[in-house]
């Protein structure tokens, strides 16, 4: 539970460095990061699946480059939904995928690994 919940605060922080980074991705407080983690959770675990899922043949052509894209379209999608977390731009949704997937990989290294019992 203790990682889980870790895990989400890091994935705001992340939201929260792309948004300095990024021109055209707005992210008002740590409040709308960690709304918009959660939105957009639900969104790839439903609607990004089945994107993926679909155009699994243009992701293995592409060696995965294509799933950039799939993730752009959700954080663009979220944030109609989301007050406080605007992405202007496909470019800036593109870009910001594309910062979020290496923060991500680098906070991987940061979070405590599940040990099995």
């Amino acid at each position: 539970m203790l990682r889980m919940l870790l895990q989400w605060f890091l994935n705001a922080v992340a939201l929260l460095i792309v948004a300095h980074l990024v021109s055209g991705f707005v992210v008002s407080d740590l409040k709308s990061a960690l709304i918009a983690v959660i939105v957009i959770g639900l969104f790839n675990a439903t609607v990004g699946l089945l994107l993926k899922v679909i155009t699994l043949p243009l992701g293995i052509l592409t060696f995965g480059i294509f799933f950039l894209v799939i993730n752009a379209v959700i954080l663009k999608f979220a944030s109609v939904f989301v007050p406080g977390f605007k992405v202007e731009t496909f470019g800036a949704a593109f870009w910001g995928a594309l910062a979020l997937a290496v923060l991500h990989m680098l906070f991987g290294f940061l979070t405590p690994k599940r040990r099995d019992a």
